[in-house]
């Protein structure tokens, strides 16, 4: 290979760099794609249908297989946080959403659905999970992520990626894990911003979801944060993208940029003075792929390293895992994908079931005061009232197609742009950029809110509450707007109000990518996250008629509701549920289906309390010691709103005795716990049975408690299950004083119950030894089953 060839591997191009008036030119093939390429950027950006996307890979794939020297195919990429991230596929709950569910098995299925999806257009990388721990409700991109707790996200990400990737990845989609590392504790919650952590807790919590993807299912691929550590950004430091990932946490493939990271090494956060300064600090740290296309690498790329500025050695390493990628993902076997719409769009419309079970499984009953809930399903009159109580499009969030319609309809009117996506008309010919232009003018027109109603049969909160009450008069009001100040007409939503028999609150946040006026999202970041002014005046008043009333809550990240827990006596969420997610929260609020979700990350009281979390340090948090000088506020409880782990339902759960198998246990060895759970109520329901282990180590402070098994049991009236943990006592570890992993030896007491507040039984065994032991192996998760009688 030459070394234009070997740099072309390592940048991407964005499609519709390569579009022309009837699909792919020929003439932009020959232009950029010459000496080949590493990857099509954001695959489906420019097509409009599944068969649209699969035209477009056979058409790059035929050019480069066919009319250049070496004939090597390119990897299509796309997003896919929670679906295929185009137009023609399903929208599943958003990642906190699934999250919620406490149900890995299932989202394990959604991302074998999306790994089928995916291939069968030509994209073989999926830009997706986020595995970012998450702790700080201040950043606006919570949803994205799996929550606040290590073995959570854990065991949600090893199950998506597992089988996003499956087990031949000639069957598979590469998974790009992000944003390593770090990246949703930034400085101030602000995105984008340096992140302020020692090695001991980079590596025991926010690297331990990426080493358990790496090392439990192979992942292949990791995304760069774009923040600093320690005063390096990711992009250029060695110690976090070698010596860490790929020496400590073992990872073997590839490191590819965040959008626009090199440009941003020059222009943000001046680092480096040139894009061949920045390539070649980038390719040495260990950053072997520039996305979306050529800034420092490529044809700048090759420059430098002819002119003998960058050793061709890093190249070379580069350009090997990216080839090795590409071999592995049978891409030189099987570069073209069939052209058949009908076979496409079937495939595409797949699993909307699965998205309504795991909407229906996400709904979190936060409070129900007096057994508000569920509302008698033969009421006569209801009124919606509430800025989403006629909106189908809330239920989609940054990272879904109708979302990213509404930011090119922001960056056609000048109210939004896009991190990673700057330039991008500069990029373009005069005759495209024209083309352009026009099509943006047009998406200025777009009704965002008319799509996912036509596209996905998507409806708002008062329609779906109108289908599962079909003879009901269910009126809907908007009365206030989403953010202050919008147009409000709160007499109307009392009149409304006034005349029913039972009120819903349709409340919450908004999520989009850059689009404006938003309330979280990527670029939409709070100082203060309590709901908008408008909204709390709105559930005051409707509380102060006296009607029975809940409030649903839209929500990715952690809102502040203090005010409106004071005046309503129930509240629900389904967070960002996708396009099923209406119905099942219309069932839930009037009894059709129990609520089993619960929280995956806490949600405090005040924005002065963030970052609050459950698996907070000793000495430190909302759980003191009694020897505690520090005993909270002086104007507010210390302790949260509502904890992480908490979820009602409308029956109840009684737990037996936990059980410890052993007495003691060595550092090598495991603990069985076991315990009883019975269904005591009158309807059948899930309960997430939730584990949580405690251990004071010499010389080191540790968490209070730290989540280390769950499960969801779904029990009958009546019915009783037994849940085991077998927990490798390694899970336990830690970096000792010394900086190595150890499992330390003492009473470990296991905490069980409902919540990570709401504990119902303990028990405790003791590690042996007499100092910390090093441990050769770390284990992410334990072992969980669930066995019923009979």
């Amino acid at each position: 290979m030459t070394v234009s060839e070997k740099a072309q591997q390592l940048v991407g191009v964005l499609p519709h760099a390569l579009a022309g008036a009837g699909g792919v030119s020929g003439d932009a093939l020959r232009r950029h794609l010459a000496d080949g390429i590493g990857h099509i950027s954001g695959a489906a950006l420019t097509s409009d249908s599944p068969v649209a996307i699969a035209r477009v890979n056979n058409a790059v794939q035929r050019h480069l297989v066919e009319d250049t020297r070496l004939g090597i195919p390119a990897i299509l990429h796309n997003e896919a946080l929670n679906g295929v991230s185009a137009k023609g596929f399903t929208v599943f709950p958003t990642s906190i959403g699934l999250a919620a569910t406490w149900n890995p098995v299932l989202v394990g299925e959604m991302a074998a659905l999306i790994r089928r999806q995916l291939r069968a257009v030509g994209i073989r990388q999926a830009l997706s999970p986020v595995l970012d721990v998450a702790r700080d409700a201040r950043w606006g991109r919570v949803h994205e992520t799996y929550g606040e707790e290590v073995a959570l996200v854990t065991a949600m990400g090893v199950s998506f990626v597992g089988n996003m990737q499956g087990e031949d990845l000639r069957d598979g989609v590469i998974a790009t894990a992000k944003h390593f590392l770090g990246y949703a504790m930034t400085e101030a919650g602000q995105n984008l911003a340096a992140t302020h952590f020692g090695p001991r807790e980079l590596y025991d919590v926010y690297a331990t979801p990426f080493e358990a993807a790496i090392r439990l299912t192979g992942m292949r691929s990791v995304m760069n944060s774009y923040s600093e550590i320690d005063g390096e950004p990711v992009a250029t430091s060695a110690a976090v993208l070698d010596d860490l990932l790929r020496g400590r946490l073992g990872f073997q493939g590839t490191v590819v940029s965040d959008y626009r990271t090199v440009q941003y090494l020059v222009e943000r956060q001046l680092v480096a003075s040139s894009p061949e300064e920045a390539a070649g600090l980038a390719l040495a740290a260990g950053l072997d792929v520039e996305l979306p296309s050529a800034y420092g690498y490529g044809a700048t790329l090759a420059r430098a390293v002819e002119a003998g500025e960058i050793d061709e050695a890093l190249l070379d390493r580069a350009v090997l895992r990216v080839l090795v990628h590409k071999f592995e993902l049978g891409l030189f076997e099987a570069p073209y994908v069939a052209e058949d719409a009908v076979l496409l769009d079937g495939l595409g419309r797949e699993g909307v079931d699965l998205s309504a079970t795991l909407a229906e499984q996400s709904v979190t009953l936060l409070k129900n005061d007096g057994g508000v809930l569920p509302f008698d399903p033969a009421v006569r009159r209801v009124a919606v009232i509430g800025p989403h109580a006629e909106s189908a499009l809330v239920n989609f969030p940054n990272y879904t197609y109708p979302a990213s319609q509404e930011m090119l309809r922001g960056l056609a009117t000048g109210q939004a742009q896009m991190v990673g996506m700057e330039g991008v008309l500069g990029e373009m010919s005069e005759e495209k950029r024209k083309v352009a232009v026009a099509r943006l003018e047009a998406m200025s027109k777009i009704d965002v809110e008319q799509i996912v109603r036509d596209d996905y049969g998507a409806v708002g909160l008062a329609e779906a509450v109108q289908a599962v009450l079909p003879d009901a008069q269910v009126s809907s009001v908007v009365g206030v707007g989403l953010i202050d100040p919008e147009p409000s007409d709160l007499d109307a939503a009392l009149a409304a109000a006034a005349d029913a028999d039972v009120v819903v609150l349709a409340l919450g946040g908004r999520s989009g990518a850059f689009a404006g006026r938003m309330t979280e999202g990527e670029g939409t970041d709070s100082a203060d996250i309590d709901l908008p002014a408008g909204q709390v005046t709105l559930a005051r008043a409707v509380a102060q008629l006296g009607k029975p009333t809940a409030a649903v809550l839209f929500m990715g990240r952690p809102y502040g509701i203090a005010a409106v827990d004071e005046v309503v006596p129930g509240i629900v969420t389904a967070y960002f549920p996708g396009s099923e997610g209406p119905v099942a929260l219309a069932r839930v609020l009037f009894g059709l289906s129990t609520p089993g979700g619960k929280l995956p990350f806490t949600m405090p009281r005040h924005s002065g309390q963030v970052p609050i979390y459950q698996a907070h340090k000793r000495g430190s948090g909302d759980r003191r010691e009694p020897a505690d000088m520090w005993k909270g506020y002086r104007d507010m409880p210390m302790t949260p709103l509502f904890p992480f782990g908490h979820g009602l339902t409308y029956t109840t759960f009684e737990y037996g005795d936990v059980s410890s198998e052993a007495a003691e246990v060595t550092p090598e060895g495991e603990a069985v716990l076991r315990v009883p759970v019975r269904n005591t109520g009158s309807r059948a329901g899930a309960e997430v049975v939730q584990f949580y282990a405690s251990q004071p180590v010499r010389g080191m402070t540790r968490p209070v408690q730290q989540l280390v098994g769950f499960a969801r049991v779904d029990l009958e009236p009546g019915q009783e299950a037994e849940v085991e943990v077998v927990l490798p006592v390694d899970q336990l570890g830690f970096t000792g004083v010394d900086g190595r992993f150890v499992v330390a030896p003492g009473e470990v007491t296991v905490h069980v119950g409902s919540s990570s507040v709401d504990l119902r039984t303990s028990s405790s065994f003791a590690i042996t030894g007499d100092r910390p032991q090093l441990v050769g192996r770390r284990t992410y998760l334990p072992r969980v089953s669930v066995r019923r009688p009979g």
